[in-house]
């Protein structure tokens, strides 16, 4: 496989501290050869080997692809009403996504798959490289299932979340919609996902709901997720950790007992700062998180009801204003954070093995990420070792 040296960066941004400086293991001066899809070597330019060819960084700085762990992007429509009305000072609730699922189901397969690609190409432009996303729109067997072939043609981080909430087709009987979601809608989204999510809340799941969805996505080889205490205190955080879920996602409201559950399991706790940006609700707590030992991820969800934001920038910027996070600490959780949460080792670091995925700033560091807010300075993006056009 050819080689290529990307030399004159001012900063890189390795995560792995045993590469450089402090905890996110950055190197000054530095380069990166590329060898295929895979990391070949990292350090000072005046050390790099010989490669096949050059790509000169022209002195901007570079950080690995952000890992975007959860997205809602197989869907129709927006909700531009829902978002003004919201501005005007109605709350949010679950209960928006039925318009969501209304349009969803009325688009073509050909429609959604534009919509998809056209929210990936937005993401790619801002640095994300790695991505999850989920079904949720359809809530029926068919457009479960077709949201997920969709998806699994752009990822493998794919997730089955026909418990988003009660379909209307059920709204009088709820107990057969679960039957209905553990069932033959499982059986015909299992051959398309990797995960099974639930959005334990009221006004969707409760608790011995979602724990009888989880367990009969993983008795057909899907590993957990969960959407937990997003709108108010409850039960999902705790079952989260208990089933050894991948993530607990939103974390808006936790007990002292959920912090600690966190902190002592293998769950990461992954805040999705576009939500409440979004629907103007209290911001998660992240240094109440970190304080404790939690892992924490970032992540956008971008979704066209709560926060429809591709920017993983962005939340970035909100984490560091207004969740308590440094600038390290936020660039970790939209990078390394984000592997976490997918359960991945090849991604969200630029170390010799690691997938070729990084971003080049016109910026000298990775900290103008929140100095700078809305500005676009992601200027180049590898993906598995090739420069995006």
């Amino acid at each position: 496989m050819s080689t290529t040296l990307i030399t004159n960066i001012t900063n890189l941004v390795t995560n792995d501290p045993a590469l450089g400086e402090g905890p996110l293991g950055q190197i000054q001066d530095a380069a990166v050869v590329v060898e295929g899809e895979r990391i070949a070597w990292v350090g000072r330019a005046k050390d790099a080997p010989e490669a096949d060819r050059a790509h000169d960084a022209e002195g901007r700085s570079a950080i690995p692809g952000f890992v975007d762990s959860h997205s809602h992007l197989v869907f129709a429509g927006d909700r531009t009403q829902e978002f003004n009305a919201r501005m005007e000072g109605r709350s949010y609730s679950a209960g928006g996504i039925r318009t969501t699922v209304a349009a969803t189901r009325a688009a073509s397969d050909e429609e959604l798959e534009a919509n998809l690609v056209r929210y990936l190409r937005e993401a790619a432009r801002q640095g994300t490289t790695v991505f999850e996303t989920k079904s949720g729109y359809g809530l029926t067997v068919e457009d479960e299932a077709r949201a997920l072939r969709i998806a699994s043609r752009h990822t493998d981080e794919v997730t089955y979340l026909g418990a988003h909430i009660v379909s209307p087709d059920f709204a009088e009987d709820p107990a057969a919609y679960v039957d209905l979601v553990t069932g033959a809608m499982l059986d015909a989204c299992a051959p398309h996902a990797r995960w099974v999510d639930v959005f334990c809340e009221k006004g969707a799941f409760d608790g011995d709901q979602a724990r009888a969805i989880l367990t009969a996505g993983r008795a057909k080889g899907l590993h957990p997720r969960v959407h937990a205490n997003q709108l108010s205190y409850g039960p999902g955080v705790q079952l989260a950790v208990e089933l050894d879920a991948a993530s607990a996602d939103h974390c808006t409201h936790l007990t002292d007992a959920d912090v600690d559950a966190l902190a002592q399991g293998n769950t990461v706790a992954t805040l999705l700062p576009g939500a409440e940006f979004s629907t103007r609700a209290a911001w998660p707590d992240a240094r109440r998180l970190l304080d404790a030992g939690a892992t924490v991820a970032l992540s956008t969800d971008c979704n066209p009801g709560s926060s429809f934001t591709s920017s993983m920038p962005f939340c970035i910027a909100l984490a560091v204003r207004d969740m308590g996070m440094t600038p390290d600490e936020a660039l970790w959780a939209a990078t390394a954070g984000g592997a976490r949460a997918l359960r991945r080792t090849d991604v969200g670091r630029l170390t010799p093995g690691a997938r070729a995925d990084l971003a080049l700033l016109d910026a000298p560091s990775h900290v103008h990420l929140a100095y700078r807010p809305g500005v676009p300075l992601v200027r180049e993006v590898w993906q598995r070792g090739t420069l995006l056009g």
